[in-house]
């Protein structure tokens, strides 16, 4: 910190700097609504961490924000008569800190508790060191139990599911019905929440260069897998922070997963008929499909037009095209307005629309908690209305992706289905040949959609449709 802290008294311990760190993100979380991505990298350099304390900073901030709901379930056992609600907010943060600790990170018990104890006494006073010392200690205690506790405690198979996966109850439900549409099994479950709660690998693209060109550039980053788990120019690095890798920095490869690098090559991929040389993205930002659109359209001479409603985000669009400024044109506006505008004019249509983001709680650790079930309900709606949209903007025998980073069914298969039985000149294309045609094994389609999985298939959560528009 710049300044010392109210509590803090010269005999303190000083406070461990990556410890502190992951607190005052989770503070910042929990508090402001902030995203844990956006300022932990501000939060780094400021406090100056070496390359292994911010990784350690960074991996005890995500954990602790991701298994919330799981350590809550602890914490409570450990508080005796009170009502966990009660306990301050920035006290319960630390406590759900010195949990992932103990019972994730297998930190020793001595270690997790008295550098716990020194943030609490430094940041909240010295009767709070206390309190934090007190219920870890009773944590600690039960280590190897928990697991076993929380579930001849909860009051159903599901309940405790839910508690130890750290998923709100209606998520699980959710992508347990998700699971079964789609064509995999219920047990297939906890196989998929345990991907959630796993860090996601950084995914790189390369769009003006080659792979191998690319890879050239990781001399300080450690490359995990080479041509990617699904798409064969995708190269993949454990962690670091890739905007500082030279050909991301100019814009000749981007940071984008390997599903979203999916979509953009089934777009690009689908068969057409008739003329290929206006393609629309409807809600382009932040702008990654676009510019890995961008570079794929730029050598077949078509020109893209990329909408999106909020000039922040369509700030970003700009910076992540700025090579293919010259393929690119950038609009202002609702998507929704372009069915009527430009009617039948764009020969391929992508709209990737706004969605619950449930696909990708693996890379956004706060994500789960800020959710309902009625936003669900309330995206359908503009979902819907988005897709009819880019359909009349649509050209006979042009192409059309649907997708989502989600895979609840009211954002996926009733969009999709509904429209179909509303849009007698619309077809569905089974874009599962296609997408096997362009990974680097066989992407499995059903019912003609294609359902990525962080479990299955390494990647965010992705819906994808194609749809094609007939002669009247």
């Amino acid at each position: 910190m710049n300044e010392r802290p109210k509590h803090w008294h010269p005999r303190h311990k000083e406070s461990d700097p990556a410890r502190l760190v992951a607190f005052d993100v989770i503070r910042a979380v929990n508090a402001e609504d902030a995203y844990a991505n956006l300022i932990m990298p501000r939060e780094i350099r400021r406090a100056g961490l070496r390359r292994l304390d911010a990784a350690f900073a960074t991996n005890l901030c995500y954990g602790t924000l991701r298994m919330r709901g799981r350590w809550d379930a602890v914490i409570s056992r450990c508080v005796q008569d009170r009502d966990i609600l009660s306990i301050d907010p920035p006290v319960l943060d630390l406590l759900r800190l010195g949990c992932h600790q103990l019972l994730d990170f297998h930190t020793p018990v001595h270690a997790a508790i008295n550098e716990t104890v020194t943030i609490a006494r430094n940041e909240l006073g010295q009767n709070t060191g206390g309190f934090v010392n007190a219920v870890l200690r009773r944590v600690s205690e039960k280590a190897d139990d928990w697991e076993e506790i929380l579930r001849s405690s909860s009051t159903s198979e599901r309940a405790f599911i839910s508690t130890w996966y750290s998923h709100p109850r209606w998520v699980v439900e959710a992508l347990e019905e998700s699971l079964v549409a789609n064509g995999r099994s219920s047990d297939e479950l906890t196989s998929l929440l345990e991907a959630d709660n796993t860090p996601a690998k950084v995914a790189l693209v390369p769009r003006e260069i080659t792979r191998e060109q690319l890879e050239a550039n990781l001399e300080q980053f450690h490359v995990s897998y080479q041509g990617g788990y699904l798409m064969p120019q995708a190269v993949l690095i454990d962690s670091g922070d890739p905007h500082r890798i030279r050909s991301v920095q100019n814009g000749a490869a981007g940071v984008q997963d390997e599903g979203s690098q999916l979509i953009a090559g089934i777009l690009a991929e689908a068969p057409i008929e008739g003329s290929d040389e206006l393609w629309l993205d409807m809600c382009a930002g932040p702008g990654g499909k676009t510019a890995t659109l961008a570079a794929v359209a730029s050598q077949r001479g078509a020109r893209i037009h990329a909408n999106e409603p909020f000039a922040h985000r369509l700030d970003l669009v700009a910076d992540s095209v700025e090579p293919w400024a010259d393929t690119v044109a950038l609009r202002l506006g609702d998507g929704r307005e372009l069915g009527v505008m430009e009617r039948e004019t764009y020969d391929r249509i992508l709209v990737d629309a706004p969605c619950s983001g449930l696909g990708a709680l693996r890379r956004r650790p706060e994500a789960r908690w800020r959710k309902q079930g009625s936003d669900v309900t309330d995206l359908a709606v503009l979902q819907s209305e988005l897709l009819a949209a880019a359909f009349a903007a649509l050209r006979p025998g042009g192409a059309l992706v649907y997708s989502t980073c989600s895979p609840v069914l009211a954002e996926t298969h009733a969009i999709v289905t509904g429209f179909l039985a509303n849009h007698p000149q619309a077809a569905l294309v089974d874009c599962g040949p296609i997408a096997s045609s362009i990974a680097v094994r066989n992407v499995p389609s059903h019912n003609g959609f294609i359902q990525l999985w962080p479990d299955r298939d390494q990647t965010d959560g992705m819906f994808i449709a194609l749809i094609t528009k007939n002669e009247k």
